[in-house]
């Protein structure tokens, strides 16, 4: 079973909070050059942080920051101190590396733990992670979680579908880990095998993260794959997965504010937003031994909402990530977000939840298509039903981005699939 008092109340959770934030203020002072000179450099000693509020004039740190310091020159121990590294893909330059000592890693377990038991599962269920295993960090923290919570793990990793389904089937898997755009390939494939994952399988419970999705999306997990679908929320930076989770009332998930503080800022000026206003989130990490950060800006936008959840949990709550600033599209001045698209395309009969954004430049003009499958029970033949789903599907997006976008319907199974992260945005004017 998980460890740890996670359900003080509030206030005794707010003065852990602080007590833990002047302690790394001392710690990464005394072991890190990199942030002694970063905070030296503002003209803040530990003494000035005494509360989560001093936090405002500290400066941010970014992914930038870490590449400019690779590979290690953001960890606050000695080496010899360190029992793991991972990194990023490193697709653009070198790859971000995150350093755990041995207790990061027993923290990290415990909060997937944490994420998994709010969320209903129990030692008396099968879990099978098809995260990757490996440099990216989501299958070990799942695997490791559900292991401290006691239940039985199936390490699957990522790919081979066929596979994944024979294992669900003869092991009796009750608890899927896998990015959601995946969770809608499995429940695709499995009917492919002649199988009806809602009765065939006996997945009680789907862990989805690693990519933004909606709420439609969600609905389409419930209906074909699992009973409940939860949204999970971390990155390597950070730990990995088990920064935040969704409860059973599945209205925000979850942040571990006894390891994190989480602030919402305006990603154009850094100004910390109140609770409810959208904006950038950015994160302390609050017990990290290994490479703790201060304001570690995510690039990731949610909402933040502090007030305590139905389920009796005193931590506060993000909405489901709506999009990074490094994966929003600027097109004519209007940003626009790849869950925006999905939220309009999935909430729509007739097209599939596969989709992708083709953004081209003709001259000086930025031009959006977005690619969408038609659905398979879409029965009609008549090219006039199929031109006014068309119609429809660019008003409905006219109408929510206020741009324009052509829609091209294409055959089912037409849009690549992925058994990872999906590809959502093919940006022409980058090539």
């Amino acid at each position: 079973m998980s460890t740890g008092n996670y359900r003080m109340p509030k206030a005794e959770l707010v003065e852990l909070q602080n007590k833990r934030l002047r302690t790394l203020v001392r710690y990464v002072y005394a072991g890190s050059p990199f942030f002694r000179k970063r905070l030296s450099s503002a003209g803040i000693t530990p003494d000035d942080i005494r509360s989560k509020d001093d936090l405002k004039g500290v400066p941010f740190t970014t992914k930038t920051d870490l590449r400019d310091n690779y590979p290690l020159g953001l960890i606050s121990v000695d080496r010899s101190k360190l029992v793991r590294m991972h990194a990023s893909s490193g697709t653009t330059g070198n790859p971000n590396v995150v350093a755990y000592t041995q207790q990061d890693i027993e923290n990290w377990a415990e909060m997937n733990a944490r994420c998994l038991e709010i969320a209903g599962v129990t030692s008396q269920d099968v879990v099978q992670v098809a995260y990757g295993y490996g440099l990216f960090t989501g299958g070990l923290g799942l695997h490791y979680g559900a292991e401290r919570l006691g239940t039985k793990v199936i390490p699957a990793s990522t790919g081979n579908t066929k596979r994944q389904l024979k294992l669900m089937r003869d092991l009796g898997t009750t608890v899927i880990c896998c990015t959601p755009s995946y969770g809608l390939f499995l429940a695709e494939s499995a009917k492919e095998e002649g199988l009806d994952p809602k009765k065939d399988l006996k997945l009680r419970v789907g862990v989805f993260g690693a990519e933004p999705w909606s709420e439609t999306t969600r609905k389409h997990l419930e209906e074909r794959l699992v009973e409940s679908a939860h949204d999970i929320y971390g990155m390597s930076e950070l730990n990995g997965p088990g920064v935040a989770m969704e409860c059973k009332v599945k209205n925000g998930l979850h942040v571990w504010e006894d390891h994190y503080i989480v602030e919402v800022i305006d990603p154009n000026t850094g100004e910390v937003l109140e609770p409810g206003e959208k904006g950038e989130m950015a994160v302390t990490t609050l017990t990290k031994e290994g490479m703790p950060l201060l304001r570690y800006r995510t690039r990731d936008i949610t909402i933040l909402d502090d007030e305590v959840c139905e389920c009796g949990l005193p931590h506060a709550r993000i909405n489901r990530i709506l999009g990074r600033t490094d994966d929003m599209l600027k097109i004519r001045g209007i940003c626009v977000f790849p869950s925006q698209v999905e939220e309009i395309l999935t909430s729509m009969e007739g097209v599939s939840p596969h989709y992708q954004l083709v953004v081209d430049r003709e001259g000086s003009m930025d031009k959006l298509m977005v690619r969408v499958e038609v659905a398979e029970d879409f029965k009609s033949d008549r090219l006039t039903d199929l031109v006014e789903l068309q119609r429809r599907l660019e008003e409905e997006l006219k109408d929510t981005l206020s741009i324009y976008a052509v829609v091209e319907l294409v055959e089912p199974k037409k849009i690549p699939r992925s058994e990872g992260k999906a590809q959502r945005i093919v940006d022409m004017r980058k090539m």
